[in-house]
Protein backbone atom coordinates (compact mmCIF):
# COMPACT_ATOMS: atom_id res chain seq x y z
CA UNK A 1 0.00 0.00 0.00
CA UNK A 2 3.19 2.33 1.15
CA UNK A 3 4.43 1.79 -2.71
CA UNK A 4 0.58 2.38 -4.11
CA UNK A 5 0.29 5.64 -2.32
CA UNK A 6 3.88 7.45 -3.56
CA UNK A 7 3.07 6.48 -6.91
CA UNK A 8 -0.57 7.38 -6.65
CA UNK A 9 1.47 10.83 -5.37
CA UNK A 10 3.52 11.31 -8.18
CA UNK A 11 2.91 15.24 -9.55
CA UNK A 12 2.15 14.17 -13.50
CA UNK A 13 1.83 17.66 -14.00
CA UNK A 14 5.34 18.61 -14.04
CA UNK A 15 6.12 14.71 -15.71
CA UNK A 16 3.79 15.35 -18.34
CA UNK A 17 5.73 19.07 -18.65
CA UNK A 18 8.98 17.25 -19.00
CA UNK A 19 7.84 14.64 -21.73
CA UNK A 20 6.33 17.16 -23.87
CA UNK A 21 9.88 19.26 -23.74
CA UNK A 22 12.04 16.09 -24.52
CA UNK A 23 9.60 15.25 -27.57
CA UNK A 24 9.58 18.78 -28.48
CA UNK A 25 13.29 19.07 -28.30
CA UNK A 26 13.53 15.46 -30.25
CA UNK A 27 11.77 16.70 -32.78
CA UNK A 28 13.93 19.49 -33.12
CA UNK A 29 17.36 17.66 -33.60
CA UNK A 30 15.52 15.48 -36.17
CA UNK A 31 15.19 18.68 -37.95
CA UNK A 32 18.36 19.98 -37.61
CA UNK A 33 20.16 17.21 -38.42
CA UNK A 34 18.79 15.75 -41.50
CA UNK A 35 21.78 18.29 -43.18
CA UNK A 36 24.11 16.67 -41.73
CA UNK A 37 25.54 12.83 -41.82
CA UNK A 38 26.27 12.18 -37.99
CA UNK A 39 22.52 10.83 -37.66
CA UNK A 40 22.20 12.75 -33.97
CA UNK A 41 18.32 12.44 -33.73
CA UNK A 42 19.01 8.63 -33.71
CA UNK A 43 21.51 8.67 -30.79
CA UNK A 44 19.59 10.83 -28.90
CA UNK A 45 16.09 8.44 -29.38
CA UNK A 46 18.74 6.03 -27.90
CA UNK A 47 19.51 8.01 -25.01
CA UNK A 48 15.74 9.07 -24.36
CA UNK A 49 14.51 5.36 -24.69
CA UNK A 50 17.86 4.73 -22.19
CA UNK A 51 15.92 7.60 -19.41
CA UNK A 52 13.21 5.48 -19.14
CA UNK A 53 14.58 2.88 -16.89
CA UNK A 54 16.62 5.58 -15.13
CA UNK A 55 13.79 7.39 -13.97
CA UNK A 56 11.96 3.92 -12.97
CA UNK A 57 15.80 3.66 -10.84
CA UNK A 58 15.00 7.20 -9.65
CA UNK A 59 11.42 6.77 -8.33
CA UNK A 60 11.71 3.29 -6.43
CA UNK A 61 14.61 5.08 -4.37
CA UNK A 62 13.06 5.71 -1.47
CA UNK A 63 13.28 9.67 -1.16
CA UNK A 64 15.05 9.65 2.25
CA UNK A 65 17.50 7.89 0.75
CA UNK A 66 18.91 10.92 -1.32
CA UNK A 67 18.87 13.12 1.84
CA UNK A 68 20.54 10.59 4.33
CA UNK A 69 23.27 9.67 1.73
CA UNK A 70 23.44 13.11 -0.13
CA UNK A 71 27.26 13.79 1.35
CA UNK A 72 28.47 10.37 -0.10
CA UNK A 73 26.97 11.87 -3.63
CA UNK A 74 28.35 15.10 -3.81
CA UNK A 75 31.64 13.12 -2.79
CA UNK A 76 31.66 10.89 -5.56
CA UNK A 77 30.60 13.49 -7.68
CA UNK A 78 33.36 15.50 -6.98
CA UNK A 79 35.82 12.72 -7.74
CA UNK A 80 34.24 12.11 -10.47
CA UNK A 81 35.43 15.83 -11.70
CA UNK A 82 38.61 15.54 -10.12
CA UNK A 83 39.65 12.13 -11.88
CA UNK A 84 38.98 13.87 -15.63
CA UNK A 85 41.98 15.88 -14.86
CA UNK A 86 43.88 12.07 -15.14
CA UNK A 87 41.34 10.03 -17.38
CA UNK A 88 39.23 12.52 -19.23
CA UNK A 89 39.21 12.92 -23.27
CA UNK A 90 39.89 16.19 -24.68
CA UNK A 91 37.30 17.70 -27.17
CA UNK A 92 37.24 20.84 -29.05
CA UNK A 93 40.24 21.56 -26.15
CA UNK A 94 38.16 20.43 -23.68
CA UNK A 95 38.99 17.93 -20.75
CA UNK A 96 34.92 17.16 -19.93
CA UNK A 97 34.55 13.38 -20.73
CA UNK A 98 35.44 10.27 -19.84
CA UNK A 99 35.25 7.78 -22.55
CA UNK A 100 34.36 4.47 -22.94
CA UNK A 101 34.39 3.29 -26.41
CA UNK A 102 32.86 5.24 -28.49
CA UNK A 103 30.27 6.49 -25.78
CA UNK A 104 31.55 9.48 -23.35
CA UNK A 105 29.84 10.84 -20.11
CA UNK A 106 30.06 14.24 -19.03
CA UNK A 107 30.17 14.00 -15.21
CA UNK A 108 29.45 18.11 -14.24
CA UNK A 109 26.38 17.43 -15.75
CA UNK A 110 25.56 15.25 -12.89
CA UNK A 111 27.43 17.29 -10.32
CA UNK A 112 24.59 19.56 -10.60
CA UNK A 113 22.42 17.73 -9.03
CA UNK A 114 24.70 16.01 -6.01
CA UNK A 115 25.57 19.82 -5.32
CA UNK A 116 22.55 20.51 -4.80
CA UNK A 117 21.53 17.26 -2.60
CA UNK A 118 24.50 18.62 -0.94
CA UNK A 119 23.40 22.37 0.06
CA UNK A 120 20.22 21.17 0.64
CA UNK A 121 21.52 18.74 3.43
CA UNK A 122 23.57 21.29 4.94
CA UNK A 123 21.22 23.82 5.28
CA UNK A 124 18.45 21.29 6.34
CA UNK A 125 20.86 21.45 9.52
CA UNK A 126 18.64 23.06 12.23
CA UNK A 127 21.95 24.58 13.81
CA UNK A 128 22.54 26.28 10.26
CA UNK A 129 22.01 30.23 10.58
CA UNK A 130 23.40 31.62 7.16
CA UNK A 131 23.93 34.96 9.23
CA UNK A 132 26.92 33.54 11.31
CA UNK A 133 30.28 34.33 8.74
CA UNK A 134 31.24 30.20 9.29
CA UNK A 135 28.21 29.41 7.98
CA UNK A 136 27.99 31.38 5.31
CA UNK A 137 31.25 29.73 4.16
CA UNK A 138 30.82 26.51 4.88
CA UNK A 139 27.59 26.82 2.18
CA UNK A 140 30.19 28.89 -0.36
CA UNK A 141 32.43 26.11 0.13
CA UNK A 142 30.03 23.23 -1.29
CA UNK A 143 28.95 25.66 -4.21
CA UNK A 144 32.86 26.45 -5.03
CA UNK A 145 34.36 22.76 -4.85
CA UNK A 146 32.50 20.96 -7.89
CA UNK A 147 33.13 24.99 -9.62
CA UNK A 148 37.37 25.12 -8.99
CA UNK A 149 37.01 21.18 -10.71
CA UNK A 150 35.19 22.39 -13.54
CA UNK A 151 36.92 25.55 -14.41
CA UNK A 152 40.36 24.44 -15.61
CA UNK A 153 38.37 21.69 -17.95
CA UNK A 154 37.78 24.59 -19.02
CA UNK A 155 33.88 24.59 -18.89
CA UNK A 156 33.24 28.36 -17.88
CA UNK A 157 29.75 27.66 -18.90
CA UNK A 158 29.27 24.82 -16.59
CA UNK A 159 30.96 26.44 -13.62
CA UNK A 160 28.23 30.07 -14.59
CA UNK A 161 25.11 28.06 -13.39
CA UNK A 162 26.97 26.85 -9.59
CA UNK A 163 26.06 31.43 -9.52
CA UNK A 164 22.33 30.44 -9.20
CA UNK A 165 22.91 28.64 -5.31
CA UNK A 166 23.82 31.96 -4.45
CA UNK A 167 20.22 32.79 -4.65
CA UNK A 168 18.81 29.97 -3.20
CA UNK A 169 21.07 30.74 -0.15
CA UNK A 170 19.89 34.30 -0.19
CA UNK A 171 16.01 32.18 0.38
CA UNK A 172 17.27 30.22 3.28
CA UNK A 173 18.62 33.81 5.36
CA UNK A 174 21.85 34.41 3.38
CA UNK A 175 22.13 38.39 4.14
CA UNK A 176 21.17 40.20 1.07
CA UNK A 177 24.40 42.54 0.75
CA UNK A 178 26.10 39.27 -0.85
CA UNK A 179 23.61 39.48 -4.19
CA UNK A 180 23.47 43.55 -4.45
CA UNK A 181 28.01 42.64 -4.36
CA UNK A 182 27.68 40.35 -7.25
CA UNK A 183 25.19 42.21 -9.29
CA UNK A 184 26.93 45.67 -8.76
CA UNK A 185 30.33 43.78 -9.72
CA UNK A 186 29.15 42.64 -12.89
CA UNK A 187 27.49 46.03 -13.85
CA UNK A 188 30.57 47.69 -12.65
CA UNK A 189 32.88 45.22 -14.89
CA UNK A 190 30.51 45.73 -18.03
CA UNK A 191 30.66 49.57 -17.46
CA UNK A 192 33.99 49.45 -17.47
CA UNK A 193 34.51 47.54 -20.76
CA UNK A 194 31.93 49.90 -22.45
CA UNK A 195 33.54 53.15 -20.73
CA UNK A 196 36.81 54.84 -20.00
CA UNK A 197 37.93 53.81 -16.05
CA UNK A 198 38.06 56.82 -14.84
CA UNK A 199 33.83 57.56 -16.01
CA UNK A 200 33.04 54.16 -13.83
CA UNK A 201 34.55 56.03 -10.85
CA UNK A 202 32.95 59.13 -11.36
CA UNK A 203 29.45 57.08 -11.57
CA UNK A 204 30.43 55.63 -8.86
CA UNK A 205 31.43 58.21 -6.41
CA UNK A 206 28.75 60.21 -7.32
CA UNK A 207 26.03 57.04 -6.67
CA UNK A 208 27.94 57.11 -3.09
CA UNK A 209 27.33 60.47 -2.28
CA UNK A 210 24.01 60.53 -3.17
CA UNK A 211 23.37 57.19 -1.30
CA UNK A 212 24.92 59.10 1.72
CA UNK A 213 22.73 62.35 1.89
CA UNK A 214 19.92 60.08 1.25
CA UNK A 215 20.53 57.82 3.73
CA UNK A 216 19.57 59.00 7.71
CA UNK A 217 21.96 60.30 9.53
CA UNK A 218 22.41 57.54 11.73
CA UNK A 219 23.00 55.49 9.17
CA UNK A 220 25.97 57.95 7.52
CA UNK A 221 29.36 56.78 8.23
CA UNK A 222 31.91 58.66 5.97
CA UNK A 223 34.56 56.02 7.01
CA UNK A 224 32.79 53.02 5.27
CA UNK A 225 32.08 54.95 2.61
CA UNK A 226 35.27 56.07 1.69
CA UNK A 227 36.67 52.63 2.37
CA UNK A 228 33.76 51.30 -0.15
CA UNK A 229 34.97 54.13 -2.77
CA UNK A 230 38.44 53.01 -2.63
CA UNK A 231 37.31 49.27 -2.87
CA UNK A 232 35.60 50.04 -5.94
CA UNK A 233 37.70 52.19 -7.61
CA UNK A 234 40.38 49.55 -7.43
CA UNK A 235 38.00 46.82 -9.02
CA UNK A 236 37.45 49.47 -11.86
CA UNK A 237 41.16 49.91 -12.74
CA UNK A 238 42.18 46.17 -12.67
CA UNK A 239 38.76 45.36 -15.05
CA UNK A 240 41.46 46.26 -18.38
CA UNK A 241 44.21 44.17 -17.09
CA UNK A 242 42.26 41.19 -16.26
CA UNK A 243 40.25 41.32 -19.29
CA UNK A 244 43.23 41.27 -21.77
CA UNK A 245 45.59 38.71 -18.98
CA UNK A 246 43.34 36.08 -17.59
CA UNK A 247 40.43 35.50 -19.73
CA UNK A 248 41.01 34.14 -23.41
CA UNK A 249 41.14 35.39 -26.74
CA UNK A 250 37.77 34.00 -27.79
CA UNK A 251 36.36 35.31 -24.80
CA UNK A 252 37.39 38.64 -25.27
CA UNK A 253 35.99 38.63 -28.59
CA UNK A 254 32.93 36.91 -27.63
CA UNK A 255 32.41 40.22 -25.22
CA UNK A 256 33.19 42.48 -27.64
CA UNK A 257 31.09 41.85 -30.47
CA UNK A 258 28.20 41.31 -27.35
CA UNK A 259 29.05 45.04 -26.74
CA UNK A 260 28.96 46.06 -30.00
CA UNK A 261 33.27 47.22 -30.23
CA UNK A 262 33.68 44.64 -33.02
CA UNK A 263 32.15 43.54 -35.66
CA UNK A 264 33.02 40.16 -36.99
CA UNK A 265 30.14 38.44 -38.46
CA UNK A 266 32.89 35.23 -40.50
CA UNK A 267 34.56 34.41 -37.39
CA UNK A 268 34.31 34.45 -33.63
CA UNK A 269 30.77 36.14 -34.54
CA UNK A 270 29.55 34.09 -37.11
CA UNK A 271 27.52 31.38 -34.40
CA UNK A 272 25.62 34.31 -33.47
CA UNK A 273 24.71 36.16 -36.20
CA UNK A 274 23.93 33.01 -38.39
CA UNK A 275 21.12 32.07 -34.80
CA UNK A 276 19.78 35.61 -35.42
CA UNK A 277 19.21 35.30 -38.97
CA UNK A 278 17.69 31.87 -38.74
CA UNK A 279 15.39 32.71 -35.66
CA UNK A 280 14.33 35.89 -37.88
CA UNK A 281 13.63 34.34 -40.67
CA UNK A 282 10.73 32.29 -39.48
CA UNK A 283 8.67 35.17 -38.66
CA UNK A 284 4.83 34.96 -36.86
CA UNK A 285 4.61 31.11 -37.35
CA UNK A 286 7.34 30.00 -39.12
CA UNK A 287 8.29 27.98 -41.87
CA UNK A 288 7.25 24.79 -41.25
CA UNK A 289 8.71 21.27 -39.69
CA UNK A 290 11.62 20.33 -41.48
CA UNK A 291 11.62 23.38 -43.99
CA UNK A 292 13.81 25.96 -42.58
CA UNK A 293 16.11 27.12 -45.17
CA UNK A 294 18.77 27.76 -42.41
CA UNK A 295 18.67 24.75 -40.73
CA UNK A 296 18.62 22.51 -43.53
CA UNK A 297 21.79 24.19 -45.16
CA UNK A 298 23.68 23.68 -41.59
CA UNK A 299 24.59 27.54 -41.78
CA UNK A 300 24.00 27.79 -37.92
CA UNK A 301 27.18 25.38 -36.11
CA UNK A 302 26.48 23.40 -33.20
CA UNK A 303 22.70 23.71 -33.87
CA UNK A 304 21.67 20.45 -32.44
CA UNK A 305 23.53 21.08 -29.39
CA UNK A 306 24.25 24.90 -27.74
CA UNK A 307 22.06 26.70 -30.60
CA UNK A 308 19.05 23.99 -30.81
CA UNK A 309 16.80 27.13 -30.58
CA UNK A 310 17.44 28.43 -33.80
CA UNK A 311 15.64 25.63 -34.99
CA UNK A 312 12.65 26.86 -33.11
CA UNK A 313 12.56 30.28 -33.72
CA UNK A 314 12.69 29.24 -37.78
CA UNK A 315 10.71 26.47 -38.24
CA UNK A 316 7.69 27.50 -35.46
CA UNK A 317 7.92 31.13 -35.83
CA UNK A 318 7.43 33.34 -32.53
CA UNK A 319 4.25 31.75 -31.91
CA UNK A 320 5.82 28.09 -31.55
CA UNK A 321 8.79 29.72 -29.32
CA UNK A 322 6.52 31.00 -27.39
CA UNK A 323 5.35 27.97 -26.68
CA UNK A 324 8.25 26.38 -25.89
CA UNK A 325 8.91 29.27 -23.81
CA UNK A 326 5.30 28.81 -21.24
CA UNK A 327 6.20 24.89 -21.16
CA UNK A 328 9.57 25.85 -19.43
CA UNK A 329 7.76 28.44 -17.14
CA UNK A 330 5.06 25.97 -16.38
CA UNK A 331 7.89 23.85 -15.05
CA UNK A 332 9.70 26.40 -13.08
CA UNK A 333 6.21 27.37 -11.65
CA UNK A 334 5.56 24.42 -11.11
CA UNK A 335 8.49 23.06 -9.39
CA UNK A 336 8.80 26.49 -7.44
CA UNK A 337 5.16 25.59 -5.82
CA UNK A 338 5.52 22.24 -5.33
CA UNK A 339 8.89 23.32 -3.28
CA UNK A 340 6.71 25.72 -1.25
CA UNK A 341 4.19 23.07 -0.33
CA UNK A 342 6.89 20.41 1.37
CA UNK A 343 6.98 19.38 4.70
CA UNK A 344 11.15 18.98 4.87
CA UNK A 345 13.81 21.85 4.90
CA UNK A 346 16.00 19.55 2.98
CA UNK A 347 13.37 18.93 -0.30
CA UNK A 348 12.28 22.56 0.40
CA UNK A 349 15.68 23.67 -0.61
CA UNK A 350 16.59 21.17 -3.60
CA UNK A 351 13.45 21.92 -4.97
CA UNK A 352 14.48 25.85 -5.33
CA UNK A 353 17.77 24.22 -6.21
CA UNK A 354 16.12 22.28 -9.91
CA UNK A 355 14.24 25.27 -10.43
CA UNK A 356 17.06 27.49 -10.16
CA UNK A 357 19.28 25.13 -12.07
CA UNK A 358 16.97 24.63 -14.83
CA UNK A 359 15.88 28.21 -15.19
CA UNK A 360 19.76 29.40 -15.79
CA UNK A 361 20.27 27.23 -18.18
CA UNK A 362 17.05 28.52 -19.77
CA UNK A 363 17.61 31.79 -19.81
CA UNK A 364 21.70 31.81 -20.57
CA UNK A 365 20.89 29.21 -23.17
CA UNK A 366 18.13 31.75 -25.36
CA UNK A 367 20.22 34.57 -24.52
CA UNK A 368 23.40 33.94 -25.75
CA UNK A 369 21.15 32.22 -29.10
CA UNK A 370 19.69 35.85 -29.62
CA UNK A 371 23.21 37.81 -28.99
CA UNK A 372 22.39 39.42 -25.81
CA UNK A 373 24.53 37.15 -23.98
CA UNK A 374 28.09 35.81 -24.38
CA UNK A 375 28.32 32.27 -26.33
CA UNK A 376 30.05 29.90 -23.56
CA UNK A 377 28.30 26.71 -24.18
CA UNK A 378 25.23 25.81 -22.03
CA UNK A 379 22.41 23.65 -23.50
CA UNK A 380 18.88 23.91 -23.50
CA UNK A 381 17.52 21.51 -20.80
CA UNK A 382 15.08 18.23 -22.85
CA UNK A 383 16.38 20.39 -26.32
CA UNK A 384 20.17 19.95 -26.91
CA UNK A 385 21.71 16.75 -28.35
CA UNK A 386 23.44 14.45 -25.78
CA UNK A 387 23.39 12.07 -23.01
CA UNK A 388 25.08 13.25 -20.13
CA UNK A 389 22.55 16.63 -20.57
CA UNK A 390 19.60 15.03 -20.87
CA UNK A 391 20.24 12.23 -18.12
CA UNK A 392 21.95 15.02 -15.38
CA UNK A 393 18.90 16.78 -15.87
CA UNK A 394 16.09 13.85 -15.70
CA UNK A 395 17.81 12.92 -12.42
CA UNK A 396 17.90 16.44 -11.02
CA UNK A 397 14.29 16.87 -11.04
CA UNK A 398 12.98 12.91 -10.66
CA UNK A 399 14.69 13.46 -7.38
CA UNK A 400 12.33 16.49 -6.64
CA UNK A 401 9.48 14.38 -7.84
CA UNK A 402 10.29 11.45 -5.87
CA UNK A 403 10.98 14.10 -3.13
CA UNK A 404 7.56 15.64 -3.40
CA UNK A 405 5.78 11.63 -3.78
CA UNK A 406 7.40 11.21 -0.48
CA UNK A 407 5.82 14.05 1.83
CA UNK A 408 2.69 12.37 2.30
CA UNK A 409 5.18 10.14 4.57
CA UNK A 410 6.65 13.03 6.33
CA UNK A 411 5.85 14.49 9.85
Amino acid sequence: MKNQSITNNIDWISIIIYASLVILGWLNIYSSSLSSMENTHEKQLIFIILTIPLIFIVLSVDGKFYEKYASIIFGISLLTLAGLFLFGKTIAGQRCWYAIGSFTIQPSEFAKAATALALAKYLSDTQINLKEVNRQIQALAIILLPVILILPQPDPGSALIYSVFIIVLYREGLPSWYVWTGFITILLFVLTLVLEPQYVILIALATLILVHFKSRLADRNIVLSTILFAIISGFVLSVNYVFENVFKQHHRDRFNILLGKTVDLKGIGYNTNQSEIAIGSGGWFGKGFLEGTQTKGGFVPEQHTDYIFTTVGEEWGFVGSLLVIALFSGLFLRIIYLAERQKTKFSRVYGYCVAGILFTHFFVNIAMVVGIFPTIGVPLPFFSYGGSGLWGFTILLFIFIKMDANKVNEW
